[in-house]
């Protein structure tokens, strides 16, 4: 084989994985809204789950189903991790070779937390990173095999708070436009929220969730902005809640008033609520009781298709 056919392989191989698993794709070509330079560095971890924190580089990582087998689906994951770090394998990795394996794209949202030096005003960097996200899946969701009416985000405990933030904020002006991809709209055409942080409210909140977005002592008018129960309209996108009782870290009062904002709005919902689970389940591969949740959000997602 001559070094011409060779080069022709290579490029071949390359162009037709440039969208393929694992390709991280970063959200912002130049600067970075509401950041500042520190000396702060980007940290990963592994303590049983790998932990990303101090995101300095916003991006997402994309994970796609064999064509053949594609739904034309997708999922923007937004982690877990109280605002804190990113349960980046944990909520974010294994979930998506799930829903692959589903026919589902899946994007994993390697979003700045808020308690990072590097960010200027912390409520706003997660929201500005998953706008900007949705708004780059749909963009290129024709190089991606995926319907860009068909976009939805699944989030987990403080995750579960930005999805529903984004689905109930994606008409905030939170950045600039820089360009075309800022044309599309940020808002996602269905949430699955699992165990999910939704209000800022005392006596409701996840206080670790709460202190790191709004800090200590937080306007009570921001409380209200970024509890997201009080923000439910009738466009608000459909949505799927998991929740277990006995939720020792984010109340299940959390999902329920979610819930009731929901159906007064009348929009298409459903809730699965387990007597126990605790927190943290992902999969629920070593808590039997949950683990159902996955076939559950299949059936709702294909209702919602149909």
């Amino acid at each position: 084989m001559n070094k011409t056919v060779i080069l022709s392989v290579l490029l071949l191989l390359f162009t037709s994985s440039s969208f393929a698993q694992g390709t991280i794709i970063p959200l912002w070509p130049n600067k970075v809204p509401n950041q500042q330079i520190t000396d702060e560095v980007e940290t990963i971890e592994s303590t049983g789950i790998i932990r990303i924190s101090k995101v300095q580089t916003p991006s997402f990582e994309v994970f796609l189903p064999a064509k053949n087998n594609a739904s034309g689906q997708a999922v923007l994951i937004c982690l877990g991790g109280g605002y804190g770090f990113l349960a980046y394998d944990w909520e974010g990795t294994d979930i998506a070779k799930w829903l692959n394996s589903k026919g589902i794209a899946a994007f994993i949202l390697k979003y700045r937390l808020p308690n990072s030096k590097s960010v200027i005003e912390s409520y706003k960097a997660p929201l500005q990173d998953a706008m900007r996200a949705m708004r780059t899946i749909r963009h290129h969701a024709t190089q991606y095999n995926i319907n860009k009416t068909q976009i939805g985000v699944m989030g987990f405990s403080a995750g579960g708070h930005l999805a529903s933030t984004l689905g109930t904020h994606y008409n905030d002006t939170m950045y600039s436009s820089i360009d075309s991809i800022d044309q599309e709209s940020a808002r996602p055409d269905f949430m699955a929220l699992i165990y999910p942080v939704i209000s800022m409210q005392k006596g409701l909140t996840h206080y670790g969730s709460m202190k790191h977005l709004l800090g200590e002592n937080p306007d009570a008018k921001l409380v209200d902005k970024f509890s997201n129960e009080l923000q439910v309209t009738t466009d608000t996108p459909p949505t799927f809640l998991i929740h277990a009782s006995d939720d020792k870290a984010v109340p299940v009062q959390n999902s329920l008033m979610m819930y009731q904002s929901l159906i007064k709005n009348d929009i298409y919902t459903e809730m699965h609520i387990y007597p126990k689970g605790g927190h943290g389940f992902s999969l629920g591969h070593n808590r039997a009781h949950v683990k159902s949740w996955t076939d559950l959000f299949c059936t709702w997602l294909q209702s919602i298709s149909e």
